[in-house]
């Protein structure tokens, strides 16, 4: 898993559900959280704080959604391939899917969720990350 220290990025435009992302990582362990109600100012938090390991981003949100900060992010030097990024998303359907995974996803999480699948996620993601630096 991702350590206690990570520093993790919730983007989703209702703050109840960034509340319910924040507590179900605190529940993992995980202390240090940044908040974006939209992908537009994701960005600008992640550009002032490149040490950011973790995105954890709804995907429909106004100005700029999760995926095209998503697309953003893989576009970016600094985060193409170092930046674990997930969605927390209403959408299941197999051709956004398959357009987030095409964009560069690491994993998704259908809403509702339970803490349960997060961490799960989560951990699928990290042995991703771990693999890639081995």
């Amino acid at each position: 898993m991702f350590a206690p220290t990570t520093k993790i990025l919730i983007a989703d435009d209702m703050t109840t559900m960034r509340k319910i992302v924040m507590k179900a990582c605190k529940e993992l362990g995980f202390a240090a959280f940044f908040e974006a109600a939209d992908g537009q100012i994701a960005w600008q938090v992640l550009n002032e704080n490149p040490d950011i390991g973790l995105v954890i981003s709804d995907w429909n949100m106004p100005n700029c959604s999760g995926l095209d900060l998503l697309k953003r992010v893989r576009a970016d030097g600094r985060f193409k391939s170092t930046l674990p990024f997930m969605l927390v998303t209403a959408e299941n359907e197999a051709a956004q899917v398959a357009e987030a995974i095409k964009a560069g996803v690491d994993g998704y999480v259908v809403k509702p969720f339970a803490a349960n699948a997060l961490a799960a996620k989560l951990g699928e993601i990290h042995k991703k990350y771990n693999k890639k630096a081995a």
